[in-house]
């Protein structure tokens, strides 16, 4: 599938991160627990130009624990600290701030050396579109100031947000990159809906996701869906699936178009269980 999505907010909010780094003190970068890899910009690094940072797994209750946990070990650095998290119902949030005092405990040092007593940090939060930015800021605010959706591109501004733990939240739309690099990147991230649907062929789609989850998660499609086999050709295993919730049309054939919004969806939500599509090594290992 030929793949892509860089609307024109979107290269104007490279440059605005970039033009307003001077006036953050770290930036939480959140990412997918599902695929670490594929939802890190890789213009980000250059962007953020080696400001301490904090790297948040977010949908960490959709993932495998051990798998998580192998990332986590993976991505962090000196000036990188790395969270697993669920935004929506709040689960890891409070490891936040104790994490950017000791990002910026130096800094902190200084300041408090110079007389300064209430220090307020401020953070940019940035990650591509649907990640959960707006839920985390939610979270954190503990209000709706932040515009929030199940559809990429909700937020198409900046927006400062205050919190009572002395943080100070610079909100930015999410922004992917021009050109995905290989076709497992751009399937990842359309998996998990940080392209939107409508620009997609989504029965196509399904059926690479089809495919990918019988190779890695045999054992959860065929629980899920109460299929008796998981076919060589994934068509098959997708026909299957279709026949078992009902989606046909007359004459017995498959509702392609409806089974396919019916995968994504229990795909997305968790329902075929705890999914990790990425792993820090190169090779994949089978697990189902």
């Amino acid at each position: 599938m030929a793949i892509n999505w860089f609307p024109g907010h979107m290269k104007k909010t490279q440059r605005e991160i970039k033009e307003n780094l001077k006036l953050v003190d770290a930036v939480i970068e959140i990412r997918d627990a599902r695929i670490p890899r594929s939802s890190a910009n890789p213009d980000i690094d250059n962007l953020l130009q080696g400001k301490p940072r904090i790297i948040l797994l977010n949908k960490s209750d959709l993932t495998e624990d051990r798998v998580t946990k192998q990332w986590i070990k993976y991505l962090t650095k000196d000036d990188i600290k790395v969270l697993e998290v669920n935004c929506l119902k709040g689960d890891g949030i409070k490891s936040i701030k104790p994490a950017l005092l000791a990002l910026l405990k130096e800094k902190h040092d200084r300041l408090r050396a110079k007389g300064m007593v209430n220090i307020t940090t401020r953070v940019m939060v940035v990650g591509i579109p649907n990640v959960g930015k707006s839920t985390f800021i939610n979270k954190m605010a503990r209000n709706s100031t932040a515009k929030t959706g199940d559809k990429p591109g909700v937020t198409k501004s900046k927006q400062w947000i205050k919190t009572a733990i002395g943080i100070e939240l610079l909100d930015t739309p999410g922004v992917l990159w021009p050109r995905f690099e290989d076709d497992e990147t751009a399937l990842n991230l359309a998996f998990t809906g940080a392209i939107k649907d409508e620009i997609m062929d989504i029965e196509e789609l399904s059926y690479k996701l089809v495919e990918r989850l019988q190779m890695y998660y045999a054992t959860k499609l065929k629980e899920r869906y109460k299929i008796p086999e998981i076919f060589e050709n994934p068509v098959d295993t997708l026909d299957a699936i279709a026949r078992k919730r009902g989606t046909l049309i007359s004459g017995g054939g498959i509702d392609y178009n409806r089974i396919a919004v019916i995968l994504l969806d229990e795909f997305r939500a968790g329902r075929i269980g705890k999914i990790s599509l990425e792993r820090p090594s190169v090779e994949n290992e089978k697990l189902s």
